[in-house]
């Protein structure tokens, strides 16, 4: 699964979650989380399932299977 920081973005602030309240759920460091959103980090499959559990969305929601 590769992420798809677009849709991590638009689904965290239309859930008005911002990167702080990520980390505090995910135990991932904001920057971290900024980076995977800007595209400049890949994710394993564990951290990209944590990251739609938190947002409450499926995985495939948050993931571009085309890349």
């Amino acid at each position: 699964m590769k992420p798809n920081g677009v849709a991590i973005r638009a689904l965290r602030t239309a859930n008005r979650c911002g990167l702080r309240e990520l980390e505090e759920k995910t135990g991932l460091s904001r920057g971290y989380l900024s980076r995977l959103e800007r595209g400049e980090r890949g994710a394993s499959p564990d951290t990209v399932l944590l990251i739609a559990h938190v947002l409450d969305v499926p995985p495939e929601a948050i993931t571009r299977e085309d890349l």
